[in-house]
């Protein structure tokens, strides 16, 4: 590997987030439209075990860039659960008048608070009360807009609302954690890729992967081998690559749990794109708890490995997500998070060089801030959230002339990140990086 040094972010802000209680999730989106990314913690239910029913929402608290607390709808809780599962919560325009709505399940329902000053629009039943491990905004009606949702269990089932919030069809299978939606067939509404089953839009079955062990950790959606075709590559037991109609088109069996995967142009000398990894070697129970290893890799658009780690640290639940503009013209970086063993959150290239490492342990979330064309970083733990950038910057003085729109990542958060890219956005990232 060619060496690179390291380079340390600009710290830009820093907020004192203890309002909002402990062990939150943070989401990211114009709650008030005022051209700037307000921050949405969502601390979970006092629930311990999330294995088999997952997490509702305790409190959820908003706070402007400079650490102004907006409000607050809930009531913090000091035993709240941990991360064990989604929290079902996420910011999205689901009515398409160019605002944005927090989605979330509270007190046993389904809630739509309006996003700048968390009162509650409405409120609605679930269609079971396991329906509530995690929320996806979708277009399976072929409006103008996704408006539509669906919701899940741990495990075995989805629900699919319209924008009313009336069933439309519901799934019983092996749906993994965080389904992904993306219109494959270009008819103006969304299939679903439910774990290692594809439905369509009415939830029809339209093929299966028969021979996964387990369940779907995570799914992208991209055109990987530049056919012109979207794929799809689904990380779980194995790291695999479809066609849209199904064709397997490749396997990588050189990892033990393939627990995420990012999609991204991590390499500018390779064709196509690459797909990071994060495989986890090494988990076992030492009588105190948990404890292991895991090792990030990276694959080209064939599926060939191009690296893997040998991380001589323990640490065994790395989150990994790609991020795209950090700095003008750079490709693809890999973003590392809750590595434990000391290693920091780290914008790995695509040859396993670190190229910035944040000085600072905890969670990760990554945007477009206000609308300056980079992405910066935020750190979060449960008392500070510490706001990245790759250059130094003045808060006060940032923001757009108009709402930021929401992107769809942002309306799709989850501990298992999945994501898409789409043909528009790869050329426009493969011609900023050859000026």
């Amino acid at each position: 590997m060619t060496a690179v040094s390291t380079k340390e972010p600009f710290l830009v802000g820093e907020l004192d987030i203890r309002a909002a209680g402990p062990r939150c999730k943070m989401l990211l989106g114009d709650l008030n439209g005022d051209g700037r990314m307000e921050i949405l913690l969502v601390q979970p239910d006092n629930r311990q075990d999330v294995r088999y029913i997952p997490h509702q929402v305790q409190c959820l608290t908003a706070y402007d860039l400079e650490g102004n607390l907006l409000w607050q709808t809930g009531n913090p809780d000091s035993g709240a659960g941990s991360h064990g599962s989604d929290y079902p919560a996420q910011i999205a325009d689901i009515d398409g008048d160019g605002r944005l709505e927090v989605l979330c399940v509270m007190d046993g329902q389904l809630h739509i608070l309006n996003g700048h000053d968390g009162s509650i629009r409405a409120s609605h039943e679930l269609p079971d009360p396991h329906a509530h491990d995690c929320i996806i905004i979708a277009n399976l009606t072929g409006g103008t807009h996704a408006g539509d949702l669906i919701l899940k269990d741990r495990y075995h089932r989805l629900w699919a609302l319209d924008s009313n919030l009336e069933l439309l069809w519901t799934f019983e299978g092996n749906p993994g954690h965080f389904p992904w939606v993306y219109d494959l067939d270009g008819d103006g509404r969304d299939e679903v890729m439910a774990g290692y089953d594809l439905l369509d839009h009415d939830g029809r079955l339209l093929w299966s992967c028969h021979d996964l062990d387990d369940h779907a950790d995570c799914i992208w959606v991209g055109d990987v081998n530049g056919d012109g075709e979207p794929e799809l590559v689904i990380g779980g037991s194995v790291t695999v690559m479809y066609d849209r109609h199904g064709k397997e088109l490749w396997r990588y069996a050189g990892s033990v749990e393939s627990q995420h995967i990012a999609l991204g142009r991590f390499r500018t000398d390779l064709p196509g794109l690459q797909i990071a990894g994060l495989d986890r070697l090494v988990r076992e129970d030492d009588g105190k708890g948990l404890v292991g290893k895991d090792a990030l890799f990276l694959l080209d658009s064939e599926g060939q490995e191009l690296w893997k780690e040998d991380r001589k640290t323990t640490g065994w639940l790395t989150i990994i997500e790609p991020l795209r503009g950090w700095t003008e013209g750079a490709p693809d970086y890999i973003l590392a998070y809750r590595r434990g063993g000391g290693v920091f959150p780290t914008l790995y290239d695509g040859s396993m060089n670190a190229v910035v490492e944040f000085p600072s342990e905890g969670y990760a979330v990554h945007a477009d801030l206000w609308g300056s064309g980079e992405e910066q970083v935020i750190i979060y733990t449960n008392d500070t959230a510490s706001i990245y950038s790759s250059k130094p910057v003045k808060l006060s003085e940032c923001g757009a002339d108009s709402p930021l729109p929401q992107p769809k990542r942002l309306s799709s958060s989850t501990l298992y990140p999945g994501g898409e890219i789409k043909a528009e956005e790869q050329e426009r990232n493969d011609s900023e990086l050859s000026i």
